[in-house]
């Protein structure tokens, strides 16, 4: 399970000569930053970045081809796979992924980001709906302010006494 930003924008392919329909599959890859934050002996924070290359296939695909950007923060759960290829120069490599099974959108859309924030509103019963009468507006509902917090009642016998020389 990780949490954290796209480093780049997901590279779609579709595979069996399926180009953007179809029974094909289609496989997305992309970057992930995870950073772990931490404070060090001598009290200065410290950031730890590790990159983690995302593997996402069929429907975590298509929702990395239309959801997913540089810089979107994600949660993906999913497991590790290693893999060997031999590079151009003839050397055989090894990678590890991590292969998606569930991918989750954890940034704003674009559009909410632009519109300001609503404030919220406390309500402390749940708001009854009942149909207004023909031609009469229905009723506002107001919120209502949450009732201080009563001081605990303090048990008989258990009155502070000034002669109680406890230190605790």
């Amino acid at each position: 399970m990780l949490i954290g930003n796209v480093g780049r924008d997901p590279n779609v392919r579709y595979l069996d000569g399926n180009q953007g329909g179809g029974a094909g599959s289609k496989v997305a890859t992309f970057t992930l930053a995870t950073t772990e934050r931490y404070r060090d002996r001598s009290g200065e924070t410290r950031e730890n970045t590790e990159w983690h290359n995302i593997v996402a296939w069929r429907n975590s695909a298509d929702l990395a081809e239309r959801f997913i950007h540089k810089g979107t923060q994600i949660f993906v759960e999913g497991r590790l796979r290693t893999r060997s290829y031999t590079d151009q120069a003839g050397v055989q490599k090894y990678t590890t992924e991590v292969v998606a099974d569930n991918i989750q959108l954890l940034s704003r859309r674009p559009d909410e980001e632009a519109a300001p924030a609503q404030p919220r509103q406390q309500y402390t019963q749940a708001p009854q709906y009942s149909q207004p009468q023909y031609g009469q507006p229905a009723p506002p509902v107001q919120p209502v302010e949450p009732a201080p917090a009563a001081a605990p009642a303090v048990p008989a016998g258990m009155e502070s006494d000034p002669s109680d020389d406890l230190p605790f």
